[in-house]
């Protein structure tokens, strides 16, 4: 079971509201003073990094924002695999607008692509493997549906949007309420109390809270999180739970150890950093001089 990212319209544009408020202040001084309000300027986005496309959408969303008569002619889309060299589309657009807009494509798209292509080569990894590699909530404030969109385009899965579609006991959770049994019991309560029917995770650091978990769980969990397990206890722990539940690793997963790990047999493995380690991609926006 994974999270389905839904974004709205109204989402996007409150997105590029408040970022143009933080860039533009009260006027792009430069662009008022240079050019002519009236003008118009057709641009390309250069690619200057091998990647993996993305944000190609959000940029249509932006420039249509700050003018509704933009248009843009793509050549390469959300998803694609881009060279150094390559051009991404064409954009023609009011000229004070497109330089207002410039950076606010710039910094999302490099962001975007950045994250689909670490996501990218995790997928490739283990794209022969009955496993699906997830995101996780270790992304930027504010912009986390921007960077799980692109763990999306990468060919990877999201997970918990946030702490409200999906329950997961982790061991602060465990240690503060007492036990793993006391934390499965009061949230399988809270459930009932409150009319929840949300999916479960809970998190287990070895094989004796393993052994609890499968003696008390039926019902009320979901999914068993194996955290930081060396691979051959993973394979155990796997063959251990049987089916009975669904598996997930974590824990130090890395573009080395991914494809070892998925070989153990777990279900899901959660990768974090598919969005606190990917590498911002070189991207331009030039104005095409005619």
């Amino acid at each position: 079971m994974e999270e389905t990212l839904t974004i709205t319209e109204a989402q996007i544009n409150n997105f590029i509201d408040q970022a143009m408020a933080e860039d533009v202040g009260n006027g792009d001084h430069t662009s008022l003073a240079c050019i002519p309000k009236d003008a118009r300027n057709k641009a390309k986005l250069l690619v200057k990094d091998d990647c993996v496309l993305a944000g190609v959408e959000l940029a249509k969303q932006i420039f249509e924002r700050v003018d509704q008569t933009s248009t843009i002619e793509v050549f390469k889309g959300d998803g694609a695999a881009v060279n150094y060299g390559d051009i991404a589309f064409h954009v023609e657009c009011n000229a004070q607008a497109l330089l207002r807009a410039e950076r606010l494509v710039l910094n999302a798209m490099q962001r975007m692509s950045g994250i689909a292509t670490l996501s990218n080569r995790f997928m490739f990894e283990v794209e022969d493997l009955p496993v699906k590699i997830l995101d996780t909530r270790k992304t930027t404030p504010l912009i986390r549906f921007l960077e799980k969109w692109a763990v999306k385009i990468g060919g990877c899965t999201n997970y918990r949007i946030g702490l409200y579609d999906w329950i997961m006991i982790k061991d602060n959770h465990i240690d503060a309420c007492g036990g793993i049994q006391q934390a499965i019991d009061r949230v399988a309560q809270y459930q009932a109390d409150n009319g929840f029917n949300l999916n479960v995770t809970v998190e287990v650091r070895n094989l004796v809270e393993l052994y609890k978990v499968l003696e008390m769980s039926e019902g009320k969990v979901t999914r068993i999180m194996l955290d930081n397990f060396d691979v051959p206890i993973l394979k155990e722990a796997v063959a251990i739970i049987d089916g009975r539940f669904e598996t997930e690793a974590s824990g130090g997963v890395n573009i080395h150890t991914v494809r070892a790990i998925a070989k153990s047999g777990v279900n899901y493995i959660s990768v974090g950093a598919l969005t606190h380690s990917a590498q911002s991609k070189d991207l331009s926006l030039k104005v095409i001089k005619e």
